[in-house]
């Protein structure tokens, strides 16, 4: 009797509710398959989205760091790789920690440091996601890279205290003497120069040329007056494949050019009349910072220019104006200045007259 009471519990329907099954918990959110990179003089910089979301902090699927792991294969070993093989011969380099994760914008980067002397090698690089509790996403794409051992050095920019103009900052820079593994000749098949805003540094700037710069110098024609920026240059290479190669920054310097430069005196026409009005035009400035114009009159010419009677109160937009004030056989005579942005004034124009009929 007791076993089959024993069985008949064991038949019995379980008490409670019945409740939907719940996903598996993702240990680590997500990997990556857009890992990509540059080689910039010795160094590999391995770029990735950074990840599209992440638990809070405190949570188990936080992901707190991206391992960075790589193998050195030769040129010529066959390029089918399984994640298995990778993991069994990859070394961890490095690792992006916490702190970059939560700062970095949408991509995340890791610099490797390469000794370029010796044999020519084939770099293939992967990362993973860790999470909190130390689980391990799956290994990212495979990036491959054969890294050029002959690449220049950084040039040296200048100073020559004629950097500024009117129309440019010109920049100056002495040629890298060796390549990066300290031999010679440079590799070396030009220039690429960059510009930044001090105040809003680009994270990746692009350069201002589009080719490389032959030569030694670089004018930068289209600065803002007032603008601070920060300029440094890198020098190009034959890579591998025939591919540029940069090198590291050069040193930077920060240079702004500050307006005091005024606009060309305007070129005012003969004037024209007819009776209680005269008729007055000028030629267009082609200064970009014009920021208008300001006339002037007066019935004796030989009246020191800065008593004349100012005609327009605030700075005049307009090429051609007209003189209503004025009084019939009476002789005016007018002159126009123009004025940029930066409040600079041009010489006076020359002086035209005419008699009202």
């Amino acid at each position: 009797m007791l076993l089959l009471g024993l069985c008949a519990l064991a038949l019995a329907p379980t008490c409670g509710k019945r409740r939907p099954p719940l996903p598996p918990i993702e240990r680590v959110p997500q990997r990556t398959e857009a890992l990509t990179g540059i080689q910039r003089g010795n160094q590999v910089i391995l770029i990735w989205p950074a990840p599209p979301r992440n638990a809070k902090e405190g949570s188990v699927q936080s992901i707190r760091r991206v391992d960075v792991y790589r193998v050195a294969e030769k040129p010529t070993a066959p390029l089918p790789l399984t994640e298995d093989q990778f993991s069994a011969r990859s070394i961890l380099i490095g690792s992006v920690p916490y702190d970059e994760i939560r700062k970095n914008g949408t991509n995340l980067t890791y610099t490797d440091t390469l000794e370029l002397a010796g044999e020519p090698a084939r770099l293939r690089y992967a990362i993973r996601y860790v999470n909190s509790a130390g689980q391990r996403a799956a290994y990212s794409n495979f990036f491959l890279m054969e890294p050029a051992a002959k690449v220049a050095e950084p040039p040296t920019v200048i100073r020559t205290g004629n950097e500024m103009s009117e129309t440019a900052i010109t920049l100056t820079w002495a040629p890298p003497a060796k390549n990066t593994d300290g031999s010679t000749p440079v590799n070396l098949l030009g220039y690429n120069v960059y510009r930044t805003n001090a105040a809003r540094p680009d994270a990746e700037p692009k350069p201002l040329n589009p080719e490389p710069v032959i030569g030694t110098q670089y004018p930068d024609k289209k600065f803002k007056f007032g603008e601070k920026y920060v300029y440094f240059v890198r020098s190009v290479s034959l890579g591998t494949e025939g591919k540029q190669v940069e090198s590291l920054d050069s040193n930077a310097i920060e240079l702004s050019q500050p307006d005091k430069y005024p606009p060309a005196a305007p070129d005012l026409l003969p004037p024209n009349s007819i009776p209680g009005r005269i008729a007055l035009f000028w030629a267009p400035n082609s200064e970009p910072d014009l920021a208008g114009y300001i006339l002037y009159r007066s019935t004796d010419p030989n009246l020191a220019k800065d008593k004349w009677t100012r005609l327009t109160p605030t700075l005049y937009s307009k090429t051609t104006f007209t003189d209503t004030n004025v009084e019939t056989s009476k002789t005016y005579y007018y002159y126009v200045v123009a004025v940029d942005n930066a409040g600079n004034v041009s010489d006076y124009s020359k002086v035209v007259s005419e008699t009202v009929p």
